[in-house]
């Protein structure tokens, strides 16, 4: 199965009877994440996608935090004088463009590129400020300059590309002729095979965690899980839980001393190649989500999605299509007994799991492939 999901990806094949007149198009990166960084794997396989439709994608990253601004300004004034009537699709998150979270200064790059005549497109990865866990007095004056730039940004941008449907951004007025909300796609090769209805019966179960949060949201969603997994095991004989992603490494302790005694199977993996981490997709069961509300900017969902796999997770405040469609077993924040009835439900029900199956293929087919997205992006940046 990992094998057949780690080859091209039959929907980014070029279809010949369409005709797109050639163009050139900018991602505009800023600092890079570690250890992975979500923004430039989603500018890559966007980039893989336009391609087949006729636009080059190239990445440019701005080199800030390792030269300082007014230097990376600079180099920014030079570059972009080869980027004239091209759209460039600045890739907005908070930390990206500031140390602290105050990105003031990504309205300096937008200023230049609308001095050099380059058509500037806003992708907001974050369309409003990121809340912390931890109580700083920082914190709200942090929120307000994070606020105040997004509306600037969106305002003085050409386009603006959001990652959350528009009737959830509660500052859009709702006519909103320049936005365009995309749902981003999976950072992952997409694996549309239909699997074989699963057999009846309390045999080996496997439930996969796709990234866990750091510090201090660790010990919560390690508790989650654990609370889970043990109340799930009383339903199957045998049961294993598999982690990986970011995070993974730093919480295998708490993890395997949290599981001991409850004899569920425990393995830890960590961050993996793209491929591999479809692979163990596509042989898991169930994926486990319980890094929050499940919402359309978790691109660890979008990549179970993108394998077919049913997700038990928690419910936002309101759910919209496309997720609404999803193969997607909701249950309510912070409710774990809830969550495990959910984990229980798809996996004891064999005709349940293949519809949530069938469900998350349709949907990433229709909505979250990378085809999809990029013909989106050419629809709305004509």
């Amino acid at each position: 199965m990992a094998r057949l999901c780690s080859g091209s990806n039959p929907l980014l094949t070029t279809d010949p009877k369409r005709t797109i007149e050639s163009a050139e198009w900018v991602a505009l990166l800023g600092r890079r994440d570690t250890p992975t960084d979500g923004v430039e794997d989603y500018s890559t396989f966007l980039g893989q996608a336009l391609k087949t439709q006729g636009v080059n994608l190239e990445r440019w990253r701005l080199p800030w935090a390792e030269i300082g601004w007014i230097r990376a300004l600079n180099q920014l004034w030079l570059e972009s004088s080869k980027w004239r009537g091209k759209w460039a699709l600045i890739q907005y998150t908070a930390l990206g463009w500031s140390r602290r979270g105050f990105p003031f200064r990504v309205l300096a790059v937008l200023a230049v590129l609308r001095w050099r005549g380059v058509r500037s497109a806003v992708v907001f990865h974050e369309p409003f400020h990121q809340t912390s866990t931890l109580r700083r007095w920082i914190n709200p004056i942090r929120g307000v300059c994070q606020d105040w730039v997004i509306r600037r940004l969106y305002r003085n941008a050409e386009r603006g590309i959001f990652t959350a449907p528009l009737n959830a951004i509660a500052w859009l007025s709702g006519n909103e002729e320049n936005a365009a909300f995309i749902p981003i796609g999976a950072n992952i090769p997409e694996c549309l095979i239909s699997r074989t209805l699963p057999k009846e019966g309390n045999q080996e179960k496997s439930i996969i965690v796709f990234g866990i949060t750091g510090a201090p949201a660790t010990e919560r969603e390690v508790d989650d899980i654990v609370a889970v997994m043990r109340a799930s095991r009383k339903s199957f004989d045998r049961l294993r839980l598999v982690v990986i992603g970011r995070g993974a490494i730093d919480a295998r302790d708490r993890i395997t001393k949290s599981m001991a005694g409850s004899d569920v199977e425990v393995v830890v993996r960590g961050i993996l190649p793209a491929e591999e981490i479809a692979g163990e997709l596509s042989r898991a069961d169930l994926l486990l989500f319980v890094r929050g509300p499940l919402t359309f900017q978790r691109g660890s969902a979008i990549a179970g999605i993108a394998c077919g796999l049913p997700i038990a997770g928690y419910r936002d405040v309101r759910t919209d299509s496309p997720l609404a469609e999803a193969g997607i077993e909701w249950a309510s924040l912070r409710d774990r007994d809830e969550l495990c009835g959910s984990v229980v439900r798809v996996l004891r029900d064999p005709a349940h799991w293949m519809e949530l199956h069938q469900r998350n293929l349709e949907v990433q087919r229709n909505y979250f492939s990378w085809d999809k997205i990029a013909a989106r992006y050419l629809g709305e940046l004509r």
